[in-house]
């Protein structure tokens, strides 16, 4: 039978607790390093996320793969900026400005924007999952792809934006715009409609309308419905 002594056992203890402890230093030291501050210059893979940056004139730059998660950018002017891939989530950006900003598989989720600019912005399949968005702007918009199931957009103007594809899965949508917008593919199921505008627009293409839904909103007689769909007694809607 082999004897092991009490000192041999505290002695290996100890060698282990110390290792262990090294490795958790380590572990901490790295985190901190890795974790930009506030105060980093713009580049890409910036980690800025809950900072403060109101005002932020960033036009033109490439800012792909960073994190904004949790951010304030009020009035933020990211313009033509290189953001694909950039992290959002729960960020505040009112009035933030997007106008030609590449958002390739941004994500948006749980962000909230009031009256944010995202004119000809490229948001092909990024996450807008539940997102509460008032009042922005998406006119001509690259959106093919997108997420946006559960998310909230009062009054979101789609003009000419590039829908096909999208998720809007239970998304509540009242007075939102869509004309000369492409639908193909679009998934409307459950989605809230009331008084959004379709005159003109394909929605042959769409998916998950229902009856109901479009007795809420708005169209006229150059509207193509869906299969099984009728055109509602109230349209057109006139205006609003």
């Amino acid at each position: 039978m082999i004897r092991i002594s009490p000192v041999s056992i505290w002695v290996t203890l100890r060698h282990g607790l110390r290792l262990a402890g090294c490795a958790a230093v380590a572990g901490l030291w790295a985190a901190a390093t890795a974790h930009a501050t506030c105060s980093d210059s713009p580049r890409p893979g910036v980690d800025w996320a809950g900072c403060s940056k109101q005002q932020l004139m960033l036009e033109g730059k490439d800012l792909s793969s960073a994190n904004f998660s949790g951010a304030f950018l009020s009035g933020a002017s990211l313009q033509s900026t290189n953001l694909q891939g950039t992290n959002f989530s729960g960020s505040e950006l009112p009035r933030a400005a997007f106008v030609g900003a590449n958002l390739t598989g941004a994500n948006f989720e749980k962000a909230l924007a009031s009256r944010a600019d995202f004119h000809n912005a490229n948001l092909t399949k990024a996450s807008l999952f539940k997102a509460e968005f008032t009042r922005v702007n998406f006119a001509g918009a690259n959106l093919a792809g997108a997420n946006m199931s559960d998310g909230g957009f009062h009054r979101n103007d789609f003009t000419g934006a590039n829908l096909s594809g999208a998720n809007l899965t239970r998304a509540i949508v009242p007075r939102g715009v869509f004309k000369g917008a492409n639908l193909t593919g679009t998934d409307f199921s459950q989605a809230f409609l009331y008084r959004s505008r379709f005159e003109g627009v394909d929605l042959a293409v769409a998916k998950g309308l229902t009856q109901h839904q479009l007795d809420e909103a708005c169209g006229d007689a150059t509207t193509k419905l869906p299969d099984g769909i009728t055109m509602p007694k109230l349209w057109p809607c006139g205006e609003d």
